[in-house]
């Protein structure tokens, strides 16, 4: 019998790799013949780094940039040098992670940090590029970026504007003349998970930006210059940057890896799934076990496993679940497709001592399931 592991995290309690070799444990405990296969998984939000590198097998790289204010930070991206490939999360140079609660101020913020370690990728002669653009301190519509790559930014007296977000409307064209000669070389391909436009009131400023220190007042003036900058957008790249789906993710980071990059923007699980190859190695599965901290309405909506759901489709593979806690109702889960679904919390004396010893509970769920299903 065949069982794939392809858990999340447990987010503050457990790593997917810790999970995989906890449930392994419980089953071989039960049955020791059973072929399991490690697929730790990521939706692109914390944590995807390590689960990157279990398939790319890369290095960390670490460089000094800008962080979101300008003021240099060590900022690091993982590379492959077999593979050429890298993996930069622009959380690591603009995320919000980066700055106190009270520093957070998205007008004034740039993501030109994001662009050097892209550009020190290319430096290293990368030939793919997995971004992620989650947890950005931003709202520049990735203009700090792309400065960094070699585009400039004019206002009306042909001046190069300062790469943030209160400058957008000052814009009035792009000159691409000194964009980095190896830009066109590489294959992006943009971990995004919202589907926001560039602007309006689902647009990136209205909708993102009270959470990254905007007033009332700076939404209003930050969406403004997204509409008036995307004028400029559409024009100098013929493209109705208003009807892409995902423009306003990371202040407008959606659009700018589009227009700029020329990056592809998929949910960070479908590119996490290809780059583990995933729908190949489930071939032949009687189960896959996946799980992650809660089970609740996001997971409905394009997180990890309404990713595997999608690949086990229409195959006789079934899923089950092992999470810390539970907030569904089973009819929901049943009709979601998972067909086993159990929780630490049931078992656990109290959340504390859940989080505190998630590997022995969740090696014990593991036995209960091997005695009883398979």
């Amino acid at each position: 019998m065949k069982i794939v592991l392809a858990p999340d995290k447990f987010k503050n309690s457990l790593t997917g790799m810790e999970f995989c070799d906890v449930v392994e444990i419980g089953i071989k405990q039960v049955k020791s013949n059973v072929n399991i296969v490690k697929l730790p998984l990521a939706d692109g939000g914390d944590g995807t780094i390590e689960v990157v590198n279990y398939y790319l097998k890369g290095e960390i790289i670490t460089v000094e940039v800008n962080n979101p204010f300008f003021q240099p930070i060590k900022a690091s991206y993982l590379y492959s040098e077999s593979t050429k490939t890298a993996f930069i999360e622009m959380a690591e140079a603009s995320g919000v992670k980066l700055l106190k609660t009270n520093e957070l101020d998205c007008k004034n913020a740039t993501t030109l940090g994001t662009g050097e370690l892209i550009a020190d990728a290319l430096k290293k002669g990368v030939s793919k590029i997995i971004l992620g653009i989650g947890g950005s301190a931003t709202n520049d519509c990735g203009i700090g970026m792309a400065t960094a790559l070699g585009y400039q930014f004019l206002d009306e007296k042909n001046e190069q504007v300062k790469p943030v977000g209160a400058n957008l409307s000052n814009i009035v064209s792009i000159n691409s003349s000194a964009v980095h000669p190896k830009l066109n070389d590489v294959t992006f391909e943009i971990a995004c998970d919202v589907k926001n436009p560039l602007y309006g009131k689902n647009g990136a400023a209205y909708v993102y930006g009270p959470q990254k220190g905007a007033t009332p007042d700076d939404v209003m003036m930050l969406d403004k210059g997204l509409e008036d900058f995307s004028k400029v957008l559409n024009t100098f790249f013929n493209v109705d940057v208003q009807r892409v789906k995902g423009a306003g993710a990371a202040g407008g980071m959606g659009i700018a890896s589009k227009v700029f990059l020329n990056g592809v923007l998929e949910p960070g699980i479908e590119l996490i799934k290809n780059l583990a190859n995933f729908n190949e190695h489930i071939q032949g599965a009687s189960w896959i076990i996946s799980g992650e901290g809660k089970l609740d309405k996001q997971t409905l909506s394009g997180k990890t496993i309404q990713g595997i759901l999608a690949s086990i489709k229409d195959k006789n593979i079934r899923l089950a679940v092992f999470c810390g806690a539970i907030d569904l109702k089973e009819s929901v889960i049943k009709d979601f497709g998972i067909a086993y679904a159990t929780s630490i919390i049931e078992q656990a004396v109290s959340l504390d001592h859940a989080m505190s010893n998630a590997s022995e509970y969740l090696k014990n769920i593991a036995i209960s399931f091997t005695k009883e299903i398979l």
